[in-house]
């Protein structure tokens, strides 16, 4: 199964969409949800139930217009599971070298996770694609744009803590994109089904995004 990964896709709204624990049916109303209202790139974790399901289902059905990856891989037996359901691209929530070394000689797009200076360079070093700065909660914004001073070079993704109300804000700082779980996919809304107001939620964050470029310009 092909693992080519759309950077196209990816920088039109750099958002990495987070899902935990969510099930195959709801995982498959929200995709055309998702790709509808501009957002592009969905990460499922692998310590979700049915996990290798979700992910196959969804790179089967909408894996032309979404980037359809597997999050919280620590070990190469889940690394093995995810690439042979179909995954674009891998997230971790640490520094593995092995597993990232796998992912650069099957040239498929890593983002291990990293919390110090010296971690984030570390995973850098061994061929990161980029650098997931978790938990990004406890550090801010702040954190991104210092760190960047003397390692530029290093494209960073912060994860945890991200919201409507501060996503832009860690952009604006450097971060190459921004990892983003319950505030994507919030339990109440998918318990009740409401999907049209998930519709809403998410144009919220890619209006968010485009004003966010324009004040760029």
């Amino acid at each position: 199964m092909s693992h080519k990964f759309s950077w196209d896709l990816f920088n039109q709204v750099p958002i990495v969409g987070i899902m935990r624990n969510i099930s195959l049916q709801h995982a498959e109303s929200i995709a055309p949800i998702y790709y509808q209202s501009g957002l592009t790139t969905l990460e499922v974790t692998m310590n979700s139930a049915g996990a290798e399901e979700i992910i196959a289902a969804l790179v089967s059905r909408y894996g032309d217009k979404l980037n359809i990856g597997a999050g919280t891989v620590c070990t190469m037996d889940e690394l093995e599971r995810a690439l042979n359901a179909g995954a674009r691209f891998i997230v971790a929530p640490i520094v593995n070298e092995e597993v990232i070394s796998t992912c650069v000689a099957q040239n498929v797009p890593v983002f291990p996770g990293a919390f110090t200076p010296s971690e984030i360079y570390k995973a850098w070093g061994l061929g990161a694609t980029m650098v997931k700065v978790f938990p990004a909660t406890t550090l801010g914004p702040g954190y991104i744009r210092e760190v960047l001073g003397p390692l530029s070079h290093i494209s960073l993704v912060p994860t945890g803590g991200i919201n409507l109300e501060n996503f832009t804000a860690y952009l604006a700082a450097g971060a190459k994109a921004v990892g983003i779980g319950s505030h994507l996919f919030p339990k109440s809304i998918l318990a009740s089904e409401d999907w049209d107001k998930l519709r809403e939620i998410y144009a919220l964050y890619t209006g968010q995004y485009k004003t966010y470029l324009d004040t760029k310009q």
